[in-house]
């Protein structure tokens, strides 16, 4: 081996090295942010049936909804309910055509090593909605428990 080129294989290596755990990191990221975004518009699925089963009144929607996701706050989540005219803020069982669970205003931050130096930076979660109409509101014949 030439004197000259001594330790040339651990700089190439160490460039190499360095573009390849980047690429890595950045596909790690990547996939976690799509599986937020994925757990996100789970919840708010999850928390229309919650809502259409229930019924009005059952504090239980948020709850359901932040066993998928922890970090989800009250102030994220809009519940709307809807009779035959339109939104409704009165309807009950019997009167209630569906209901309506948004989640808006959510970020998700990066765990990279950029955001270790400085470069923070949060990524907005888009919206999701999610409509059930009304098919047995107030219980479920499968679990006697599913709203408490």
């Amino acid at each position: 081996m030439n004197r000259r080129q001594r330790g040339t294989t651990a700089v190439e290596f160490a460039i190499v090295a360095a573009l390849f755990f980047a690429l890595l990191l950045g596909i790690l990221e990547f996939g976690r942010v799509l599986y937020t975004w994925n757990s996100v518009a789970e919840a708010t699925r999850w928390g229309a049936r919650q809502a259409v089963v229930c019924g009005r009144g059952s504090g239980s929607v948020l709850s359901r909804m932040q066993q998928i996701v922890p970090g989800l706050k009250s102030s994220n989540v809009v519940v709307t309910w809807y009779d035959s005219n339109g939104v409704s803020a009165s309807c009950d069982s019997t009167s209630c055509t569906g209901v309506s669970v948004s989640v808006a205003g959510m970020n998700a931050s990066p765990v990279s090593p950029a955001s270790w130096i400085g470069f923070s930076s949060s990524l907005v979660v888009p919206g999701f909605v999610t409509y059930l109409p009304r098919e047995i509101m107030g219980q479920d014949p499968g679990s006697p428990t599913v709203c408490s």
